[in-house]
């Protein structure tokens, strides 16, 4: 058996920041730092942070009033940051920019008077902090049939917003299905999909017509990981997704010739490296890496703030 391996892969520039913000802030102010939410999605990733002393948890009112406490990568409604606010916590905000992005353009098309309507997928910790920013004037499209219930009064305001971690491919049906039914539906200036998510997809598309097996390595709550193993098995290629080796079944391996691996944008590359290895034992051959275009990103780190009654404040 022949292996390859996709490239671009692993971390993008926003998994790579919020990690490394848990990192230096361990680092600078020792343990306990609260977490809110995960981080990013990967369970390798967040059990190493909590074994460094990071713990993670569901809302802010687990954490002690004053506490240093971290917004995951994935964004939060207003609320959140209100809570912090209220209970005084040294707050470092992790949310990924091209998060925030859409959540500043959310503001300003409804100060506009726009109703807004997001792609995306119900209950995703992303999904949630963007309605959050505006619930009473957005709406979540998930499915085709929810174009078809959908009801505009002709001539409404509206504009159409994704979720980053969903590529042009994941969400062009359910657009083209929008402007068919309301043509006068407005697109945001700026394409707020994830060039991470849609290099990675991209790089899976050139490998899957030499292959008859993809494997991705991510939890198995990771959006993008999921629409990876979702590019392969569309072109008829069987994919499964991985949180690491011991995931893999032999069996998935008999009568194949060419096996490849990718891995999603909050999967380390240790893991894939582990992975691989695994997959040499059960008689891959030297991996083959096929290389597509990157985004070469890398985004600033934030600062720590103090969000108090009298404003936010930065702490040096």
């Amino acid at each position: 058996m022949q292996g390859l391996l996709a490239k671009p892969r692993g971390f993008c520039a926003g998994v790579e920041r919020a990690i490394r913000v848990v990192e230096l802030a361990l680092e600078q102010y020792g343990s306990p730092v609260y977490v809110r939410k995960e981080i990013v999605h990967n369970s390798h990733v967040v059990a190493r942070l909590r074994r460094e002393g990071a713990v993670f948890i569901d809302e802010l009112h687990e954490a002690p009033e004053g506490a240093l406490t971290i917004l995951s990568a994935h964004g939060s409604p207003p609320e959140v940051y209100a809570e912090a606010k209220r209970r005084g916590l040294r707050v470092i905000d992790a949310t990924c920019p091209l998060v925030t992005k859409v959540h500043k353009e959310v503001a300003l098309f409804v100060r506009r008077g726009y109703r807004i309507l997001l792609i995306g997928h119900a209950g995703h910790d992303e999904v949630v902090g963007t309605m959050g920013q505006a619930p009473r004037h957005t709406t979540l499209i998930e499915t085709l049939a929810d174009v078809e219930r959908l009801s505009i009064e002709p001539g409404e305001k509206a504009v159409i917003l994704t979720q980053t971690t969903l590529s042009q491919d994941d969400t062009r049906e359910i657009v083209d299905a929008l402007r068919s039914r309301f043509q006068w539906l407005e697109l945001p200036p700026k394409e707020d999909i994830c060039y991470a998510t849609q290099n990675r997809q991209n790089a899976v598309k050139e490998i899957v017509g030499d292959i008859d097996l993809l494997l991705v390595v991510g939890s198995a709550n990771s959006s993008n990981s999921r629409r990876l193993t979702e590019v392969a098995t569309s072109r008829g290629v069987a994919s499964y997704l991985v949180d690491g080796p011991d995931d893999i079944d032999p069996a998935w391996l008999q009568s194949r010739s060419r096996i490849a691996v990718s891995s999603g944008a909050s999967a380390p590359e240790t893991i894939v490296q582990d992975v691989i290895h695994r997959l040499r034992s059960l008689g891959v051959d030297a991996f083959i890496e096929v290389d597509a275009p990157d985004e070469n990103v890398v985004f600033s780190l934030p600062r720590l703030t103090q969000l108090t009654k009298g404003g936010v404040t930065a702490i040096e």
